[in-house]
């Protein structure tokens, strides 16, 4: 799945868009939250209703628009150190490396355990699933990598699905980086 340098500018591109429109619905979130709080503070003020029921309205609102991005660590497993962190939303697992951490895209086990087995595996059996109609085409995992020269700096899988490929990506990232720091070592 190599890609050219004209689409890594272009899904670069698009990446740098999606950032900058996450950054304004959460401007535009808080804007409505205070908002939402100075009116609930005018109601209470004024109003026959009891705070307590007010509150019962206003959590609901707080639940729909709180935008959830888990952040969990990875770990090196000899010592411990975090060389990644994983932000797992409804869509998608965003691992990222370490500013630090300087692994080049090619050293073994990456490709061959982490993209071929592990992401590929789960690939061909979600293109199976779509060819007997049991998901969409474009619900199929997939995955980018996003390099500076040969360095990862961030690998995203979409459409992961199911909870159990969270903890199966996360867990195979957390060796597959581990092996390949050990390798660099070599």
């Amino acid at each position: 799945m190599k890609q050219s340098e004209e689409q890594i500018k272009e899904i670069a591109s698009w990446r740098e868009e999606l950032v900058k429109q996450i950054d304004r619905h959460t401007q535009a979130i808080e804007v409505l939250q205070k908002r939402l709080l100075v009116l609930d503070s005018m109601l209470k003020e004024s109003s026959f209703t009891k705070a307590s029921s007010i509150e019962s309205i206003k959590k609901p609102i707080e639940e729909k628009i709180k935008i959830e991005k888990k952040s969990i660590p990875i770990t090196k497993g000899s010592d411990g150190r975090i060389i990644a962190n994983a932000f797992v939303t409804p869509e998608q697992v965003e691992i990222v490396l370490e500013e630090d951490l300087k692994i080049d895209v090619d050293i073994p086990p990456f490709k061959s355990f982490f993209i071929d087995r592990i992401i590929g595996e789960m690939k061909r059996k979600d293109t199976q699933d779509a060819d007997s109609g049991k998901i969409q085409k474009d619900s199929i995992i997939d995955y980018v990598i996003n390099k500076s020269g040969s360095e990862i700096r961030e690998i995203i899988i979409k459409n992961y699905k199911e909870k159990e490929r969270v903890n199966e990506i996360i867990n195979t990232a957390g060796w597959s980086l581990t092996r390949m720091l050990e390798n660099i070592k070599k």
